[in-house]
């Protein structure tokens, strides 16, 4: 299966790591250990360097209960290492946003996917700007906002619900001519889901395939690793390789992680023990 991004075709055959960048003061992770340009690059080509396939970068934390940035501040976080690191990377950059015209912007600087977890519901011109560009999309689901998205989330059929969504979002898409080949889907682990949704998801994550889409999954460090297991998230290594190779094994494509390096060893090596007969 492939995914057409912005220059560039992925054969998802092979397993893609997606770095994340988090250009912010608050992202629950790596909040404020990047927010310096300088140190935005220079871990850039380090992510790079460990690996990855894809480096995505964002200017707003979506952690739960964060609230927005405006757009003028996401810009000025973003762009200027969108800007650098284009030139210094061989890899694609994504940029994660929800806003058109930050999306528009990183497009002209050099970005050739957009990550948006809003699926073009929080800024309806996203989907002008997806459909008259040739970049990547990632498709993503969410219940809420990530400020209100982890207050009492509830579904009958987390897996119905989100499938049905996935149904809706790519039958817009078609109708607004976006080559299909250009998205892939994104459940949304953790973004307006309880534990269990986000245990059901994954081990449902086989079900996705129906859509003939490469799946993306996001599990890195997040909460719902520490309530189950009583960690905080600097103790959630060993726990988030874990969930990454699951999710490899019931179907996903790309792997966005903030652990690049340790992440891709762990799925290359099920992939060379699955899929190659000699090395």
């Amino acid at each position: 299966m492939n995914w057409k991004i912005k220059d560039f075709v992925f054969n998802i055959e092979k397993p893609l790591i997606m770095g994340i960048l988090n250009v912010t003061p608050d992202s629950f992770y790596d909040g404020g250990k990047f927010f310096n340009l300088d140190k935005a690059v220079e871990r850039g080509i380090e992510i790079e360097k460990e690996g990855a396939d894809i480096i995505d970068i964002g200017g707003q934390s979506t952690r739960p209960g964060s609230k927005q940035v405006d757009e003028k501040e996401e810009i000025e976080r973003v762009i200027p290492v969108i800007k650098v690191l284009s030139k210094e990377l061989k890899i694609p950059i994504s940029c994660d946003t929800f806003r058109s015209k930050v999306a528009e912007k990183a497009i002209e600087n050099g970005a050739k996917i957009i990550n948006d977890i809003s699926a073009f519901s929080m800024d309806k011109n996203l989907l002008d700007v997806i459909k008259n560009s040739d970049c990547g999309y990632v498709l993503m689901h969410m219940k809420g906002t990530p400020e209100n998205m982890q207050i009492n989330p509830y579904y009958e059929d987390v897996m119905g619900e989100i499938s049905e969504f996935f149904e809706e979002k790519l039958k817009i898409l078609e109708e607004n001519k976006v080559n299909i080949e250009r998205v892939v889907i994104d459940p949304g682990i953790g973004f307006g889901k309880r534990v269990c949704d986000n245990i059901e998801i994954l081990k449902n994550l086989d079900k996705f395939k129906k859509f003939n889409r490469p799946i993306l999954i996001g599990t890195s460090r997040k909460s719902f690793i520490g309530k189950i297991l009583n960690l905080e998230v600097e103790e959630r290594l060993s726990p988030t390789i874990a969930t990454n190779v699951y999710a490899y094994l019931k179907g996903a494509g790309i792997f966005r992680v903030h652990d690049v390096k340790e992440v891709k060893n762990a799925i290359d090596i099920i992939y060379w023990i699955e899929k190659v007969v000699e090395i």
